[in-house]
């Protein structure tokens, strides 16, 4: 038994070992390759190669150049890579590589796979992945489809259907890089197919993909044959799919509600805009700060409201096991319930009827407060290189890196090199930084060896 319960410490220190390493050495060999002369069309520092990388494995999109004026098709395929490793994560490419070679998927990675994605069981894990493979693809497909409408036309048939790849690529995975400029999305800000377009591959990849699974197989059971209410298809999911679409109508409500408010009149963003094309860029400025990075509105015209509102949702960010970065809709969730339980006297959390685990709260709490410890970090950090910036400014950088975001307030470029390394810490960090210790508080779970009973004291709280 002692052996077993080794072993399975060893193994979860793996598991984190192998994301943190991995998304490490994607980095390194990522920035070498964007850094050598047949990716660029002029030279560059390797600083920057490397922040490029590291934005890109991210998923992030903060850059320190332009990519559409610095790299030769080359290294766009190199930096297109890079933001779908990043993307579907490094356990996920790994499986695919053994499955594409037709090689047996071993217990030790069943298991990895079980851990990083928060399964309860190991069946199926390789069908999982499958689903997972297929469902990326199938969906960045039908992005670059309805791209290809607007961008054909515009860029002719070659480069349009590369534009069209890169883009949905880049925006289901929240990357939020494109290749056309240096204005990212702002010249499309009246065009409904390329917002829209955006929006569903920014939603899709931040659902997570448990939740893919989960909203698929309701669906598959209402259509087989069971007449059942429409609204089964919702009441039969998993308690994370609940609160996953729950809070990510609600996020974005909020969101576009608030932008529209906060913009309505603003002539450096949307105030010379129909009442319609308002309300599309608000919507969009909403999704794209959880977590994608892409914009249609100027980031450094927004209001100071709106800059404070972005910050917020920026570190909400997507949901578990996706492509989106922050502390997870869930998190926030289990944050907000436990408050509105406390306050109504309720002993446990409850959601839907469930209660959530107490070790859940806990792990929710301890992930927050972690993250949070390193934006302020982040932020003292920057305050230091660039002392004659604005506040809220430096903030809305720090948060956008740490949530893995990538919008900037036209400040990133600008930025003194020590602020750079604070930024490319920050999005290794708020990558990999949830992940991992949410797969070490899981393996401090066991109560038969760290139960222990101690006399009871009280403190004074508020």
């Amino acid at each position: 038994m002692d052996k077993q319960k080794k072993s399975a410490r060893r193994l979860r220190l793996n598991t984190v070992q192998l994301v943190s390493l991995g998304f490490l050495g994607v980095i390194l060999f990522g920035g070498v390759l964007l850094w050598m002369p047949f990716s660029n069309l002029r030279p560059m520092e390797f600083i920057d190669a490397l922040f490029t990388s590291v934005t890109a494995v991210c998923v992030t999109g903060l850059v320190t150049i332009v990519p559409a004026e610095q790299f030769t098709l080359v290294g766009q395929v190199i930096l297109l890579v890079l933001i779908q490793i990043g993307g579907l994560g490094i356990i996920a490419c790994m499986s695919a590589f053994f499955l594409i070679l037709g090689k047996r998927i071993s217990m030790k990675r069943r298991i990895t796979i079980q851990q990083a994605y928060g399964l309860d069981t190991l069946s199926g894990l390789v069908k999982f992945m499958i689903r997972i493979i297929k469902g990326t693809f199938l969906v960045e497909g039908i992005g670059a489809a309805f791209y290809a409408f607007e961008f054909v036309p515009e860029f002719g048939v070659v480069r349009g259907i590369w534009y069209a790849v890169f883009h949905s690529i880049s925006a289901f995975c929240n990357a939020g890089i494109d290749i056309i400029g240096d204005s990212s999305f702002i010249r499309y800000a009246a065009s409904p197919l390329i917002n829209f377009t955006t929006m569903f591959l920014i939603i899709m990849g931040g659902l997570g993909f448990p939740v893919w699974h989960d909203i698929a197989v309701n669906i598959r059971r209402q259509l087989s044959g069971e007449k059942r209410p429409a609204k089964w298809i919702f009441t039969r999911l998993q308690l994370q799919s609940k609160i996953v679409l729950t809070m990510t109508v609600s996020l974005i409500l909020v969101g576009t509600i608030g932008i529209f408010l906060f913009e309505y009149n603003n002539p450096d963003t949307m105030g010379d805009m129909n009442v319609f094309q308002k309300l599309m860029s608000s919507m969009f400025q909403s999704v794209t700060t959880r977590t994608a990075g892409f914009a249609t509105v100027s980031q450094s015209g927004l209001h100071s409201s709106s800059k404070l509102l972005g910050c917020i949702l920026m570190f909400i960010g997507g949901s578990p096991a996706g492509t989106a970065g922050g502390i997870k809709t869930t998190t926030m969730a289990m944050l907000l319930l436990t408050v509105i339980c406390f306050l109504r006297g309720r002993r446990d959390t409850e959601c839907y009827n469930r209660k959530l685990d107490s070790e859940i709260v806990r792990s929710g709490i301890t992930i927050t407060m972690i993250t949070f410890t390193f934006l302020l970090c982040g932020v003292a950090a920057l305050t230091v290189f660039q002392p004659g910036e604005d506040f809220l400014s430096l903030l809305y950088e720090a948060v956008s890196a740490v949530a893995t975001v990538g919008l900037t307030a036209d400040l990133t470029p600008h930025l003194e090199r020590g602020s750079h390394i604070v930024l490319m810490l920050l999005m290794y960090i708020g990558r990999i930084g949830p992940m991992t210790m949410a797969l070490v508080f899981a393996g401090k779970t066991n109560k038969s060896t760290q139960f222990r009973e101690l006399p009871q004291e009280k403190i004074m709280l508020g």
